[in-house]
């Protein structure tokens, strides 16, 4: 199922509050992010209505299998293109933020080229990048 960016962020804020260890719940989101309250919760209920998440009786917010899924592999793209950004130079806000916006418009084919080139860089072929 094809995602759009807004919900790829929210599923990847999800994911990213999900590894500190705490129960989430949309005040998290609100503030991780910087949204409003009502933002995120229509957000919230489009994930739930797209299978994305799930929310117990006390808001407690946690992601499906589905949603765990779309979340890794953008976080997993986030990770990687920042790190690359980084390596070849660029500042870590702007590698950061970047990243941000390439991980969600970019094919699977460049992204999985991009990952090999770098994979090869990685074992001393540095006359890739």
């Amino acid at each position: 199922m094809a995602t759009n960016e807004s919900a790829e962020n929210y599923l990847e804020t999800i994911l990213m509050l999900s590894h500190r260890g705490h129960p989430i719940r949309s005040i998290d989101i609100v503030n991780e992010l910087d949204y409003s309250k009502p933002s995120v919760s229509i957000a919230m209920k489009k994930l739930l209505a797209n299978g994305q998440i799930t929310m117990d009786i006390d808001g407690y917010i946690t992601l499906t299998d589905r949603g765990r899924e779309i979340a890794q592999k953008i976080y997993d793209r986030h990770v990687l293109i920042s790190d690359w950004l980084i390596a070849l130079g660029v500042d870590k806000e702007t590698a950061v933020n970047d990243a941000c916006k390439m991980e969600h418009d970019m094919s699977e084919q460049s992204f999985v080229a991009i990952q090999k080139h770098i994979e090869k860089w990685k074992l001393g072929f540095s006359g890739y990048i």
